[in-house]
């Protein structure tokens, strides 16, 4: 059985492999508090030295195939890519009324959302494949808040990218803490992400001045523009998205 579906495994091609690339995949057993957590590694075998990783946070349903594909492109890319497993072994979700349920719990428990990433986190920092000084964090939806709001706990990151998350604005601001580059990659049609919170997001950014952060609005992308097999997908917006990904990925991490 093939362990990506026909829709997921058309994105991965889209990234070709490099000659000689051996790319490994499996599934990880961690924890969190007590609580049971598992998440899902690719990486490229053949490379020998330690890889500058990303940890991959998934939307509000939870870590199933989508996130697992996005880790085997980057991994074909050279990188330790990790898919972080928020809410606990075999959580996830199908219907919106669950997903809304579940993600809610979390949003409102920011400290709780950030040490379920803090843990992911940290099983990849202590792993020898990995630099523990080249990690970058990184998310979709619901994930892509999550990786902003861990980056404001000044963790030892690179980088923090959301794609087509929430912008959670703080008051007072909360940005003194982040230790890497931020990028925010967000549609123009989203109806959760509106013009006035990309702006409110960017003064509060702005109150900082040495922080260094970019926002790419896609026009007409919808939220979850870059979910592929689903009626939000926007071709044009995910593949400049990406392209601004790996680009920020390749300056910040050096590959």
């Amino acid at each position: 059985m093939p362990e990506l579906s026909a829709v997921h495994q058309r994105l991965v091609d889209t990234v070709p492999a490099g000659a000689g690339a051996r790319i490994e995949t499996a599934t990880v057993a961690y924890e969190h508090d007590g609580q049971p957590l598992e998440g899902y590694v690719a990486h490229d075998a053949a490379i020998t030295e330690r890889k500058p990783a990303v940890v991959i946070v998934h939307d509000w349903s939870g870590l199933r195939e989508y996130p697992k594909a996005r880790a085997q492109m980057l991994a074909r890319l050279g990188y330790y890519a990790f898919a972080a497993d928020i809410y606990g072994t075999g959580r996830r979700f199908e219907s919106e009324d669950d997903c809304f349920a579940e993600a809610t719990k979390y949003y409102g428990d920011l400290p709780l959302l950030r040490a379920r990433v803090r843990a992911a986190y940290d099983e990849v920092a202590k792993n020898p494949a990995v630099d523990p000084e080249r990690i970058v964090v990184l998310g979709y939806c619901f994930g892509g808040s999550a990786a902003l709001e861990f980056a404001r706990t000044g963790a030892a990151l690179r980088g923090a990218v959301s794609l087509h998350g929430r912008l959670i604005v703080h008051e007072p601001a909360e940005v003194d803490g982040i230790t890497g580059s931020l990028l925010v990659l967000t549609g123009g049609a989203d109806e959760v992400v509106p013009d006035s919170a990309i702006a409110a997001f960017q003064d509060e950014l702005r109150t900082r001045e040495d922080l260094d952060w970019q926002v790419n609005v896609y026009s007409g992308a919808p939220h979850a523009y870059t979910i592929a097999g689903t009626e939000y997908f926007h071709e044009t917006a995910d593949r400049r998205s990406w392209q601004a990904l790996t680009a920020f990925l390749g300056e910040v991490l050096g590959r």
